[in-house]
């Protein structure tokens, strides 16, 4: 599963998930991508499942870029455990997803093959998603 090699700081405090996404929100290696609409807190677990998913769809055709990397480490502590002793130890690594976020990107195989696989991997995902085509205009004005 996904997590970093090495933080600077090992525990983090929870921040906010508010606005949109501002990186990351344009399809730029693949022909397709999953596109969050909601926020969330995309655990190792969960995009390793909807990469797993992409995969097996297209049989090791195409290729799939994950576009999310779960760099945020998440504390919790033991069930029936009594409050203060301090922060807990790192449970899990999650990614901070906010709207506009491109997960996945596939390129390499049919349409409807792909399509049918990005679908199949939104339903393994804890928020509502929208498969989107890369736009080439933009990507040709981007380069010029």
């Amino acid at each position: 599963m996904l997590q970093p090699k090495r933080v600077k700081y090992r525990k983090v405090q929870r921040g906010r998930r508010k606005g949109k996404a501002t990186a990351g929100n344009s399809v730029d290696h693949g022909d397709y991508g999953l596109k969050a609409m909601g926020t969330c807190w995309l655990t190792a677990r969960q995009i390793e499942s909807g990469r797993v998913t992409i995969t097996r769809h297209l049989r090791r055709g195409g290729k799939v870029w994950v576009r999310v990397f779960p760099d945020r480490s998440v504390s919790k502590k033991p069930a029936e455990t009594r409050m203060g002793g301090g922060k807990a130890s790192v449970d899990h690594w999650v990614a901070v997803v906010k709207p506009g976020k491109i997960l996945f990107e596939v390129a390499g195989a049919e349409r409807s093959q792909i399509l049918e696989a990005m679908r199949l991997a939104s339903h393994k995902l804890p928020i509502p998603t929208k498969i989107v085509p890369r736009d080439r205009l933009a990507a040709l004005a981007g380069s010029g």
